[in-house]
């Protein structure tokens, strides 16, 4: 019989002596020697111990790229919190925006391995840090340690239904959004799609931040707009260009809607315009940050840059001018021709062409299958961008490169 106590006990064993000094030594082992490393280990440590330390070590290595490798290093993880947890980068923002509005004490509720508490901390603010599962709770509770944070983070098992909050500034809920297998509101591999299927319900989560001063609801970016509370402020945040996640903000201004592009930030907020008009292609294509689409704020980038669309069901922006902006990236176009495979693979061989870079929307050939039949040696040192869309309902490969700096 499995001991549901295990898991914990594995976790634990990595915060004695003995598990921290073997962290230490398996720390960067690459995966190629773990097997060399393992049996050499297990002569003087428990088995358990040694494969603790070991899937420890990956995790660390995985996680470098959301924390950054100094905290990596010391924090400690679980799978799910690898996966699941805000990047360092997006949670000091957002801890950044509470503590300007005057949050000082906050209810972190389902608070993962603390990484979001962690900024928060960081920011000024103490924190109450609630997660249900015992392994993920110990992770929390270790890595305010490890940080140096302890003092401002007390972390709490509990099923945050049972939290009072009352006594807190704000409260910020990261409801689960993974289950296991396919089913109602579910992604293939256990991504959830539908808010109500999250763990607890995003209404749960609604009504949590509507009894706070404010609070933040992190949600997932594909979250349809009208599942947005009237009462809240949704922002899409990308960084480095990756949408990452939508926030829900409460106490702030209802019916407000933003794009936030990180690093910056860069903040574009809704005006409620209209649809951009549909224009000929002109000299230059935008292509909107991801945050911008998903925020439906592509009218405001195209009246800020003087353009319109290629098609009204395409997120392409055109214009005649090159306009510096941090929403959207310009490429300069040279050439278009209706979507025809062997025309583009003379044109790459007429350009000497031997890097190719395909971008798509609104087409359903796949960029790396075309790119293999199109240019399947190099013919030259030439590089070239083509855009699979529709221009006016037809299927079109737009041809260009990255405009030089405005």
């Amino acid at each position: 019989m499995t001991d549901p106590l295990a898991p914990l006990h594995a976790f634990a064993s990595l915060l004695t002596p003995e598990g921290r000094a073997l962290l230490e030594e398996v720390r960067g082992t690459a995966p190629a020697d773990e097997l060399a490393v393992a049996t050499r280990l297990r002569r003087e440590h428990p088995a358990g111990l040694v494969s603790a330390a070991l899937g420890q070590a990956r995790l660390r290595q995985r996680a470098a790229a959301k924390f950054g490798a100094a905290d990596a290093e010391r924090m400690f993880f679980t799978p799910n919190g690898v996966e699941q947890s805000t990047r360092a980068s997006v949670a000091a923002y957002r801890a950044a925006r509470l503590r300007e509005l005057g949050v000082s004490c906050l209810a972190d509720l389902c608070c993962g391995i603390g990484g979001d508490a962690i900024a928060l901390a960081r920011a000024g603010i103490r924190v109450l840090a609630v997660d249900r599962d015992p392994v993920t709770a110990a992770a929390a509770r270790a890595n305010a340690a490890a940080l140096g944070l302890d003092a401002l983070i007390e972390v709490r098992e509990a099923d945050v239904t049972d939290v009072d909050t009352s006594s807190y500034d704000a409260v910020f809920v990261d409801p689960a959004r993974r289950g296991g297998g396919r089913g109602a509101g579910r992604a293939t591999g256990g991504r959830i799609f539908d808010p109500e299927a999250y763990s607890p319900p995003l209404s749960w989560a609604v009504q949590a931040a509507l009894r706070a001063p404010h609070a933040a609801l992190k949600v997932a970016p594909g979250i349809p707009h009208e599942a947005v509370a009237p009462q809240a402020e949704a922002e899409w945040i990308s960084d480095g260009g990756d949408v990452k996640e939508a926030v829900l903000w409460f106490g702030t201004e209802p019916g407000t809607v933003r794009a936030t592009l990180l690093p910056g930030p860069h903040s574009l907020r809704g005006r409620g315009l209209p649809d951009p008009p549909v224009r000929p292609v002109g000299r230059y294509l935008y292509e909107p940050d991801g945050a911008v689409i998903r925020s439906h704020l592509v009218a405001e980038v195209a009246e800020e840059l003087g353009g319109g669309l290629v098609d009204e069901t395409i997120a392409y922006v055109t214009a005649d001018e090159l306009r510096p902006t941090p929403y959207a990236t310009a490429y300069e176009i040279t050439g278009r021709l209706p979507f025809n495979v062997k025309k583009l693979k003379a044109l790459l061989r007429e350009h000497e062409v031997g890097t190719l870079t395909v971008k798509k929307r609104g087409s359903a050939v796949e960029p790396e299958e075309l790119r293999r039949k199109v240019l399947p040696k190099p013919h030259g040192r030439g590089t070239m961008t083509v855009f699979l869309t529709r221009v006016a309902g037809a299927p079109t490969m737009l041809l260009g490169h990255p405009a030089p700096a405005a």
